[in-house]
């Protein structure tokens, strides 16, 4: 649930900052150039807190797929036979699909 409130938050910002550039893009000769300041620093702002932010959430996305990883290595440590076979039911499903086409 919190992923994908980040996630919407995410999204909500690039979508901030790609107004703004679009804003910034399409009325520069009709402004200013203060105004143009302006709207050039908030579009700057807006992209170093989504660099932010996508720099946090690869973090947290590359943290939450290691623990994924590690349970998996911790599971087929633990039951051998049964990994093969999750990874032999896996493979036969597989090879029916390709065979398929």
């Amino acid at each position: 649930m919190a992923n994908n409130t980040t996630s919407e938050h995410l999204r909500a910002e690039l979508k901030s900052l790609a107004d703004t550039l679009e804003e910034v893009l399409h009325t520069s000769t009709d402004k200013p150039k203060a105004e143009l300041d302006k709207l050039r620093g908030k579009a700057e702002n807006l992209l170093k807190d989504a660099r932010s932010r996508l720099s946090d959430t690869g973090d947290k996305l590359a943290h939450h797929s290691k623990e994924i990883a590690d349970r998996a290595d911790d599971y087929v440590h633990d039951k051998p036979w049964t990994g093969i076979g999750i990874g032999a039911a896996v493979g036969v499903v597989i090879g029916v699909l390709l065979a398929r086409r």
